[in-house]
This record gives structure tokens, C-alpha cells and sequence, in this order.
């Protein structure tokens, strides 16, 4: 119920505006019940984030795993991390899709924050990690010697997000639109700077 609420709340408000008690309120739960899971709202979104990031390496996996062509698999990975979300009728109590417009618009709140360091430590952006090692290795199959795996991995993710948040707020500063999405923009990108 709360992770739920959280996502049509914060999907709908913004993150700024969220709060506990207009969850509460939204849940039909006391402002006091969700602090018993979430001590602020920023633990709220690094968990959401972190669910976010681990279902999109479980859709990263069981999408790339059978394809053997390894140009082939680095385009479907990249389509993979950078496509717009549809809902995932696997998990009922999330809205996939309301989710990746929480992270696109949201989500460098979880990280761009002075305790970055310790909240890595407590292990809350392992996923995150993982994601993009997972897509670095696809870069090195397609070229070993490529010496910037991880920091391209990094910037297609996560630039991918940023793509979208331009290509819906701010279009006159992207080329992406409805003809040219970031998934081609990004695979593109990815194909020339590693060949």
C-alpha cells in the first residue's frame, strides 16, 4: 500500500511537494505508520529507485540473454535502458510506468546529496551498480580494447533519463522527439564511440 500510494503521489504532486501525511491521507494510513518502514521521504525514493534499477537489470538480463550476436545484444541492451516504460503486469502493486517518470524526473535526488557516500556504503545504489556493470560488459564484447566501458555504460543510463525529461519539458534542446527517440539516439552514440 504505501509503495503504491507513493508512486501515484509522488508521480502526481512531484517529490518536493510529497509528503508522509499526504500519504496518510491517500492510503488511508497515519503519518506515523509510514515512518515505521521509511524514516524520511528520501529513504522513500532511494528504495523506489532501487526497485526501479533492479527491475530494469531482471528486464536487462532476461532480454539479452539469448542473443548470441554481440552487436545485436549491446542494441537490445541499450534499447533495454533507454526505451520508454510500458507496465509490467508481473508486479501488480507497481506502476512501472508511473515509476520511470519518477525516476526521470526524480531520481538524481536519491544520489545528489552531501551523504552520498554513506548512503553507497549502506549498499542502496548496488543495483544501480550492477545495471551498469552488466551493460559495460556488452560494450566489451563488441570491443575488448574499448577503455571506457564504465563511464559510457554510466552516461547511456543515465543520460538516457535525461534525454526523456528534455524530449517531454524542454524540446527545443534535444533532437529527441517522436521520430527520433533516445534509444536510437543513444545506440547511435554507443556503436560510433566504441568502434
Amino acid at each position: 500500500k504505501i509503495i503504491t500510494g507513493s508512486i501515484e503521489l509522488i508521480d502526481s504532486v512531484g517529490f518536493e511537494a510529497f509528503t508522509f501525511k499526504k500519504l496518510g491521507v491517500e492510503i488511508g494510513s497515519n503519518e506515523s505508520s509510514i515512518y515505521r518502514y521509511f524514516e524520511s521521504k528520501h529513504k522513500l525514493l532511494t528504495y523506489l529507485s532501487s526497485w526501479y534499477w533492479g527491475w530494469l537489470e531482471y528486464r536487462f538480463v532476461f532480454e539479452t540473454h539469448n542473443i548470441n550476436d554481440k552487436i545485436q545484444k549491446l542494441k537490445k541492451g541499450i534499447e533495454v535502458v533507454t526505451r520508454s516504460i510500458e507496465v509490467d503486469s508481473n508486479f501488480s502493486y507497481v506502476d512501472e510506468s508511473k515509476l520511470n517518470r519518477i525516476i526521470i524526473n526524480e531520481s538524481s535526488k536519491s544520489y545528489l546529496i552531501k551523504e552520498v557516500d554513506e548512503v553507497n556504503k549502506e549498499g542502496h545504489f548496488e543495483t544501480y551498480k550492477r545495471l551498469v556493470r552488466r551493460f559495460s560488459e556488452l560494450i566489451l564484447q563488441v570491443n575488448p580494447s574499448y577503455a571506457a566501458a564504465l563511464s559510457l555504460s554510466s552516461m547511456v543510463i543515465e543520460n538516457s533519463l535525461h534525454q526523456h525529461f528534455l524530449k517531454s519539458h524542454l524540446k527545443s534542446i534535444t533532437n529527441c522527439d517522436e521520430s527520433y527517440d533516445p534509444t536510437q539516439f543513444f545506440t547511435d552514440l554507443t556503436l560510433k564511440a566504441i568502434s
